[in-house]
This record gives structure tokens, C-alpha cells and sequence, in this order.
């Protein structure tokens, strides 16, 4: 009977400390990623981190995207996959509003820099402003190209090429799947 009582002592301190410990990883995790805004516009209960008003930039491990992320945003976002053309919600439409990472929810364009370039992608000529996208040399197809990353997350969103309309010149082609849309407010 002892021997049963130690054994039920011991699971009994094991299941306290395992609840406890469990309980304070949850109160920092919550602490840690709280940058969810009462505005936002759009909600992802599954991602923490998506937020379309805040700012601060976020440094994730590949495991914790991962878990945020649809497994085709979390492929196009996080290992530069490109979806196939004229496939994409966004590559064909003219819909007023803006468009913000999918993956962490960062203003990346407005509506009215968007163009039809026949791509088979969505195309714009300017980011909605100078840090919605960073830049990265990308040699992985054998050509130098010019990558599109979120300024927010670092997520891959397309490319940018130099044969857009004015007036930039510039083509921002960008993958359906890494982008989220909301419309404007109607009038």
C-alpha cells in the first residue's frame, strides 16, 4: 500500500508541475505575440501574429510558421513556391481595396496600382509604401531576378521586374496565395 501511495504522490506532483509549467508557456506565448489590434480588419484565429495594423516586425522560426499557416500559404510564404498561372484569386480581378500579406497581414499595395500585364499573376507598378516590400537577389532559376519579401514577416510574395507601366516602370508580380484582400468600404 505504501508503495502504491509514493507512486500515486509522484504522479500526482508530476501531473501539478506539468499543468504549471504548461500554464506559465502559455501566459509568455500570449505575452510574446500579442500584436493583434482590436482594428484589425481581417482575423485569423489560428495565426497570432496576423495583424493588419501593426508594424513590428516579426522573427519566426520555420516550425512556428508552420503551425500559423495553411500548408499553401506557409509553401509560397515561407520556400518561395510560386502557384501556377492564371490560377490565382487575385490575378484576373479589379476590385477596389488593398491587399495585405497573408501570412502576417502587413499593407502590401492599394488596388489602384494594380494593372493587367498578362502574367497570369497579379500585377502591380508601386507598393503601397516604402517598407510594405524588401528586396532579395534571387539567382534560384539560373537568372538573376529581383524577389519580393513582406517587410513585415519576410515572406516570399513574387518578384519585381522593370518592365511595368509608368509611373514607376516597375512590375510587382505577385502570388494570389500570399495575399489577402479587403475591399473598400462601399459608398
Amino acid at each position: 500500500m505504501k508503495n502504491y501511495n509514493l507512486k500515486f504522490s509522484v504522479l500526482l506532483l508530476f501531473q501539478v508541475f506539468f499543468l504549471t509549467a504548461f500554464s506559465q508557456f502559455n501566459k509568455n506565448k500570449i505575452k510574446a505575440v500579442n500584436v493583434i489590434s482590436t482594428n484589425d480588419t481581417i482575423r485569423k484565429p489560428n495565426n497570432p501574429y496576423y495583424s493588419n495594423t501593426s508594424t513590428k516586425k516579426l522573427k519566426l522560426t520555420d516550425a512556428e510558421w508552420k503551425k500559423v499557416l495553411p500548408e499553401d500559404v506557409y509553401e509560397v510564404s515561407r520556400h518561395a513556391d510560386t502557384e501556377r498561372p492564371f490560377t490565382g484569386k487575385y490575378w484576373n480581378t479589379d476590385d477596389k481595396g488593398t491587399y495585405y500579406c497573408a501570412a502576417c497581414g502587413f499593407k502590401l499595395f492599394r488596388s489602384g496600382a494594380k494593372f493587367s500585364s498578362t502574367c497570369g499573376w497579379p500585377s502591380f507598378f508601386e507598393q503601397a509604401n516604402s517598407k510594405s516590400v524588401v528586396y532579395k537577389n534571387d539567382s534560384s532559376i539560373g537568372m538573376e531576378r529581383t524577389e519580393a519579401l513582406c517587410g513585415r514577416c519576410g515572406g516570399h510574395l513574387g518578384h519585381l521586374f522593370d518592365d511595368g507601366p509608368p509611373p514607376t516602370g516597375k512590375r510587382y508580380c505577385m502570388n494570389s496565395i500570399a495575399l489577402d484582400f479587403i475591399p473598400d468600404p462601399k459608398k
